[in-house]
């Protein structure tokens, strides 16, 4: 077991004032909806924002979640850029295509009743997944007027808008209480999947106990590959076999003939897909967004990066898949026992599309950290 040998800590505020829960519920207007959630926690409480250093995102949901402030920041933090990059996921994952996910007569973990109100949403997940959107960021609380996206892509439901949930933690200081190394067992499968909170696996309780030995209250623990670990990553996301086993397999086999696949029989000649794929792209990006360019002074280098991204194979390039996850601890507005915060169907996700070696094995780096 790998220790953290000494204590790390950030302050970014010279007065301090003790970690504080906001939980909001909020409601999406469509099926694809990108919030301020900024602008709803001023609305519970003014001036949060400018009495913490940092403040912790998590979303509940497996088809809503936040992007890195990093990322947010280099789309200018602008709603309808970061719409731009996400309808790009989307026109790569159709809805109503014939994902296994979406298929419920062969759901078989589901009752009749819930087949009936189960909503098709394989290709929301996929998007959450390929586009980099995360169950948990950490901000810089650099203007208390600065605006944080949540982006909903599973919104409604038929007729129904649905309820989303998620929790903001601000704080000031942060420090490292533990880090230790986390062997996962694999299969002999060259691209495989496995649930991290699998209670065969164990992981779930053996982190929450540790952060209740170290008495974080209010932290977050990171899930992080080890630097030497290759062709493998990870994310939050439901883990439904058709889904995992299946539909995403398909993706990290062949990205480009997943999409032509599934309704996007875009050419004829199948040896230049990839570069007629990303001319098609370029083009519908480009104009989906053409008076949004113009006007925020993004280059077509830009756009050409953005989409090269998306065509680049292998699958690590294609998808943007994390080297990390992160989990908050809290416990809570009411000071009840602190647990690791998840939604119901939420489960860390590691992900390989190219076996290691034989033996079968990757290595995790869980690091816990306590907010003050």
């Amino acid at each position: 077991m790998v220790r953290c040998p000494c204590r790390v800590e950030i302050n970014l505020s010279p007065m301090a004032s003790s970690p504080r829960d906001i939980t909001l519920t909020i409601q999406p207007e469509s099926r694809f909806d990108v919030i301020d959630v900024a602008e709803r926690v001023r609305e519970e409480e003014e001036g949060f924002f400018g009495r913490f250093g940092r403040s912790a995102f998590t979303s509940y949901h497996t088809t809503a979640g936040y992007f890195e402030q990093s990322f947010a920041n280099r789309l200018k933090n602008n709603p309808e850029a970061l719409e731009a990059y996400l309808e790009s996921f989307q026109k790569l994952f159709p809805p109503d295509a014939d994902y296994l996910h979406d298929q419920m007569e062969l759901r078989n973990e589901l009752t009749e009743e819930q087949k009936a109100v189960e909503p098709r949403n394989a290709d929301s997940h996929l998007t959450f997944i390929g586009s980099g959107l995360e169950n948990t960021v950490t901000y810089l609380n650099r203007r208390p007027d600065q605006s944080v996206w949540f982006v909903d892509l599973d919104g409604t439901n038929g007729d129904e808008h649905r309820n989303r949930k998620t929790t903001i933690i601000g704080y000031d200081r942060e420090t490292v209480t533990r880090r230790r190394a986390v062997p996962i067992r694999m299969s002999g499968h060259p691209i495989d999947s496995v649930n991290l909170w699998d209670p065969r696996l164990g992981l779930l309780e053996e982190l929450q106990h540790e952060a209740n030995q170290l008495g974080i209250r209010k932290g977050r623990i990171d899930l992080a590959l080890a630097p030497d670990e290759s062709h493998t990553g990870l994310t939050v996301n439901e883990y439904e076999t058709l889904l995992m086993q299946h539909d995403l397999v398909d993706v990290l086999r062949d990205p480009i003939r997943f999409m032509a696949q599934k309704g996007r029989n875009m050419i004829k000649d199948p040896g230049a897909i990839k570069e007629k794929a990303k001319d098609y792209m370029k083009y519908d990006l480009v104009h989906v967004v053409n008076e949004f360019i113009d006007a925020m002074g993004l280059s077509e280098t830009l756009v050409e990066r953005i989409i090269d991204k998306f065509f680049q194979v292998p699958a690590h390039r294609f998808l943007r898949m994390k080297r990390s996850v992160s989990m908050i601890v809290s416990d809570g507005s009411d000071g009840a026992q602190s647990h690791i915060v998840s939604g119901t169907y939420q489960s860390p996700i590691l992900v390989q599309w190219k076996r290691r070696d034989e033996r079968r094995e990757r290595i995790l780096e869980a690091t816990f950290t306590r907010f003050d």
